[in-house]
């Protein structure tokens, strides 16, 4: 019946032009997307620096870097950046939101908020030449990558690397004006997906030359198959706040009837974000012996690789504290408790304004922390799992939350779609709910 239904659900996609147009036209842009993630760009030999990042920037920063990018940034191509500089840049516009009034103020206006997306945009082009400028350097620096090094390839580098950005930045916001979903989050999904098969083949390989037994290779999969169920728990999961609207006199004195709903509090609010800023974070002292080349930089660089005592710890502070952080800044329960209070709704027992805040917030508190622990758990999943079965693994937690994420939202958008033309959705019971409100690039 299930699958009768999924069915039927395809068919009626079809049967929608609009529907069919929007969707098509996601496909061709990511096509074009992922078809330039494929051009090297000149100067640079991607043999060389693909065996760098497999033997040395697996992991950290760059490691996650390249795993948004679907290997970009490991073969230097001309997208190699990916979307991230116009994500930082939008996580930058909006947390001057949560610090700056002016801002606050613009990101409630229509034309403010057009002048905050063209202050992105500039944001979007100043970071991705930084970005390219440093990778220019970077390359420069691993033996046998770059031919002739010199300030032309650095030129050279960060204007193909710097134009890739930007291209990909309009290609996502095409996609968000024009196709299905948002765009910045898409072309991650897609990155991350393309990557799977080549995983899961690598995996299949160390069963046959013996590497991994048959016994750990059905832990691993029981182990991901539970993992999987329990990010769509938790990424579904909200905290439903009720709230009263009080009968209201109609024409010729008659009365509405007073209307119930809810605030849906999402548990894991802040999506990937804190895992980023914190590996972000986390990176930093190797970098900087890397940098300097100093010998006891690098001994005390060694306490913070991944798998250490003083890595478990340091990943489940700083994940614990953007949770919160990120949270709080793309939540405001004062601004939620307002508008409540203007629409002449109340949550029963709780008096309008600072006190409707106040438990608001305090809700928003208690809910965050299991989805602060859970992201934690989801980080370090990838090293328990490598030294569990003794083999690298590259779908990690990280990419499983942006993966469920994005696709729940996506089969949303087509469901709305195919309701809205009376077709029945995907699924008869148990509909896709409203997960709550998006964070910065769509995470």
């Amino acid at each position: 019946m299930a699958q009768t239904n999924a069915t039927q659900a395809v068919e009626n996609i079809f049967r929608t032009p609009e529907l069919k147009e929007k969707i098509l036209f996601t496909l061709l842009c990511l096509f074009v997307y992922r078809l330039g993630a494929h051009v090297t760009a000149p100067g640079v030999d991607p043999a060389a620096l693909l065996d760098f990042f497999k033997n040395q920037a697996s992991g950290g920063l760059l490691g996650l870097y390249d795993l948004f990018t679907g290997g970009g940034l490991s073969r230097a191509t001309i997208f190699a950046l990916g979307i991230m500089p116009y994500i930082s840049s939008s996580i930058f516009v909006q947390i001057a939101g949560a610090v700056l009034p002016q801002v606050e103020k613009m990101q409630k206006d229509e034309d403010g908020r057009k002048k905050l997306s063209q202050w992105t945009r500039y944001g979007t082009v100043v970071l991705a030449w930084v970005q390219a400028w440093g990778f220019s350097l970077f390359t420069q620096g691993i033996p046998g990558v770059v031919g002739t090094p010199g300030l032309a390839f650095q030129v050279q580098m960060s204007f193909f690397l710097t134009a890739g950005a930007v291209f990909v930045m309009w290609l996502g916001e095409q996609i968000t004006e024009r196709g299905l979903g948002n765009g910045a989050s898409l072309m991650i999904f897609f990155s991350i997906v393309e990557r799977i098969w080549p995983s899961m083949l690598n995996t299949f390989k160390f069963v046959s030359t013996g590497a991994v037994g048959p016994f750990n290779l059905l832990v691993l999969i029981a182990i991901m198959v539970g993992v999987v169920a329990g990010v769509v728990a938790v990424t579904m999961a909200i905290r439903k706040v009720p709230i009263q609207i009080p009968q209201r006199t109609v024409a010729r004195g008659r009365m509405r009837e007073g209307s119930r709903s809810f605030i849906p509090l999402r548990v894991n609010s802040a999506g990937v974000m804190p895992i980023v800023f914190a590996q972000s974070v986390i990176v930093v002292p190797g970098a900087i012996a890397q940098f300097w080349g100093n010998t006891r930089l690098r001994d005390l660089a060694d306490y913070f690789n991944p798998g250490s005592t003083l890595y478990y710890i340091l990943s489940a502070i700083l994940i614990l504290f953007f949770t919160y952080f990120y949270t709080s800044i793309i939540f405001n329960p004062v601004d939620l408790a307002e508008n409540l209070k203007k629409q002449g709704g109340f949550i029963p027992g709780v008096k309008p304004g600072s006190k409707t805040a106040e438990y608001i917030d305090d809700v928003v508190s208690k809910v965050t922390l299991p989805g602060a622990i859970f992201l934690t758990l989801i980080a370090l999943l990838p090293i328990w799992l490598t030294r569990l079965v003794n083999v690298p693994f590259a779908f990690g937690g990280t990419s499983l939350l942006i993966v469920v994420g994005v696709a729940l939202d996506t089969l949303q958008q087509v469901q709305q779609h195919l309701l809205l033309r009376k077709y029945d959705g995907f699924m008869k019971k148990g509909r896709i709910k409203f997960r709550g409100r998006q964070t910065a690039g769509g995470f």
